[in-house]
């Protein structure tokens, strides 16, 4: 992820305030979840306040895609992602166990491992290149050892995931072809590793367990587990590297709350909360309306597109008091950084477990850093929002 490589297109209904700030946007998606009705010119429906999307998300008329238009450029829904009702409950009821917190803490050593071998390589240097020497890689180290998949196919990879979030091309038609052409090399990669991974013995990793497991008593087809594989390679690549870059981002430029955070190690999870919530790494997402429906009020005919912004929502003040202020011990944060509703992240248990394992690592090595001198964070936030440029300087020990 380049600075350079990345042409931010207008990708949510805040981008059209002029409150809209690149560093800054809290302020956009405030006024965003203060606006009644919001919508963009095209005529899509915008979802930005907190009750209203809890009820809207709740709604049965309510689903991911319509059958049509599949996320990331993918040709077949992505497994759960695009699936709605019964066949989404089910495949959620095989996966969620893989990733609950107990089976996903098996993983804290490999982490904290990781973490301090990133850590390594620049700690004697005094200054860093954030995102492409720690939040970058980390979660991408993990993620292709818990597949079980070569780490000299990381470059595979990272090309794939950027392609799909972050799609070249000056119309939408050019970015979904740009997209779709991505998807077509990940389905012919995954099926070569399914064939290899069926020819092996078996394997301790999750496409080990996805060959073994079963879905209504039936094993999973290899189709289902190259969706499955589809979904989690993006998921797992993008969203905490984001996640970490941001905070990681906010954590330089405010020394004071930084410096609590190493007082009493207890409020790192607190702040990784809050943090979540004021950066809300994934602005938004979509979901389709099968039928006429009415929710607060508002009327969301039939085939409607609608684009359910979390970040207002998480900066909504009917939900949350004095939400511009980041405050590590707010009393009730039940905000959406990993989305809500029946499609709610299946990874958040492993993006807190690794976000908490190199917050905890890079602080007990690192304590007193800033941005460096004469420079300052680049952010991205399209498709999701990142600390794109994060280059910092510390103390040498």
């Amino acid at each position: 992820m380049t600075a350079e490589a990345i042409i931010p297109p207008l990708f949510c209904a805040a981008h059209l305030l002029g409150s809209w700030d690149e560093r800054h946007p809290q302020q956009a998606f405030g006024e965003l979840a203060g606006q009644d009705t919001p919508s963009r010119p095209d005529g899509t429906l915008v979802i930005a306040r907190r009750e209203e999307m809890t009820e809207f998300l709740r709604h049965p008329a309510v689903r991911a895609t319509d059958g049509t238009h599949y996320n990331m450029g993918a040709q077949r829904p992505l497994i759960p992602l695009d699936l709605d009702g019964d066949t989404h409950r089910t495949y959620r009821k095989l996966l969620d166990p893989l990733f609950a917190p107990k089976q996903v803490a098996r993983l804290e050593a490999a982490i904290r491992a990781r973490t301090n071998a990133l850590i390594d390589a620049f700690v004697d240097a005094g200054e860093a290149e954030l995102l492409t020497s720690l939040c970058a890689p980390l979660p991408t180290h993990i993620f292709i050892d818990l597949l079980g998949l070569p780490t000299d196919d990381l470059p595979i990879f990272l090309d794939f995931k950027e392609a799909v979030v972050r799609p070249q091309g000056s119309t939408a038609e050019e970015q979904q072809a740009h997209m779709r052409a991505a998807g077509e090399r990940m389905y012919d990669y995954l099926t070569r590793v399914l064939a290899e991974h069926r020819a092996e013995p078996p394997r301790d990793d999750l496409i080990g367990a996805f060959l073994t497991a079963s879905v209504d008593g039936a094993r999973l087809s290899d189709q289902e587990i190259i969706d499955i594989c589809y979904l989690l390679v993006i998921a797992g690549l993008d969203t905490v590297t984001c996640s970490l870059s941001c905070m990681l981002a906010w954590f330089a430029e405010h020394p004071a709350e930084r410096h609590r955070v190493l007082t009493d190690p207890t409020l790192l999870g607190k702040a990784i909360e809050e943090l979540m919530r004021f950066e809300s790494p994934v602005p938004l997402g979509h979901r389709w309306v099968t039928e006429d429906i009415e929710v607060h009020g508002r009327r969301f005919p039939a085939g409607s597109k609608v684009e359910v912004v979390w970040a207002a929502a998480n900066l909504d003040p009917a939900a949350f008091p004095d939400p511009m202020t980041v405050e590590f011990e707010r009393p009730h944060n039940a905000h959406v950084g990993f989305a809500a509703g029946p499609h709610r992240c299946l990874g958040s248990n492993l993006a807190r477990l690794e976000l908490r394992v190199a917050l905890e690592e890079f602080h007990r090595r690192i304590p007193e850093y800033t941005i460096a001198p004469g420079k300052e964070v680049l952010y991205t936030n399209y498709g999701v929002r990142a600390a794109i440029h994060l280059p910092i300087t510390f103390p040498v020990a």
